[in-house]
């Protein structure tokens, strides 16, 4: 634990004009991946719009890894089928989250930094870092990779954990 900074918990809100992958539809879930991690949503049968609403939460030891949102249509007799990936990039929340200190006086839906979508990242319209109820949040539209459609909402909430080295003293190239 002395290696890691803190935890980031992750909220796999919704997905919206998910590619169909069966028939008529897909039974997609969400998987996370950052290293060794892999941590998997539940599936939403017969749905290209689904809500998970599922919290997964990542231990976070090097912000510079890289985080992968994976959607899969799941299948019963074959290999589940993929579609699309987002590469989820904390660096600019992980940065408001430093200047984070003193917030206590601002107003809930506070924006403390907006982030444009651009050919860097894989935002699909503009993300907000917000104060809120004494956190700070971003929430994220992600425009899903490799597949003719999909987008997938996610929140991105940082969990400070005692005895862990926290976000002040890690350098993020």
């Amino acid at each position: 634990m002395e290696n890691m900074l803190g935890l980031l918990r992750i909220r796999v809100l919704k997905g919206t004009n998910l590619a169909v992958r069966d028939t008529v539809s897909s039974d997609p879930y969400v998987v996370i991946t950052m290293g060794q991690q892999r941590l998997k949503s539940r599936v939403v049968k017969n749905n290209c719009n689904p809500e998970w609403n599922d919290e997964l939460t990542l231990s976070i030891t090097d912000p510079n890894v890289p985080i992968t949102l994976t959607v899969y249509d799941k299948d019963t007799f074959t290999v589940d089928d993929q579609m699309g990936n987002a590469e989820i990039d904390i660096k600019p929340y992980l940065e408001a989250l430093k200047t984070g200190k003193g917030l206590q006086s601002l107003p809930n839906g506070t924006a403390l930094k907006r982030i444009q979508p651009d050919n860097t990242n894989c935002l699909a319209d503009e993300s907000s870092i917000v104060w809120n109820n004494g956190k700070i949040t971003q929430d994220m539209h992600l425009r899903l990779r490799n597949v003719e459609s999909g987008e997938v909402l996610i929140q991105l909430e940082w969990i400070q954990i005692a005895g862990c080295k926290g976000l002040e003293c890690e350098d993020m190239a």
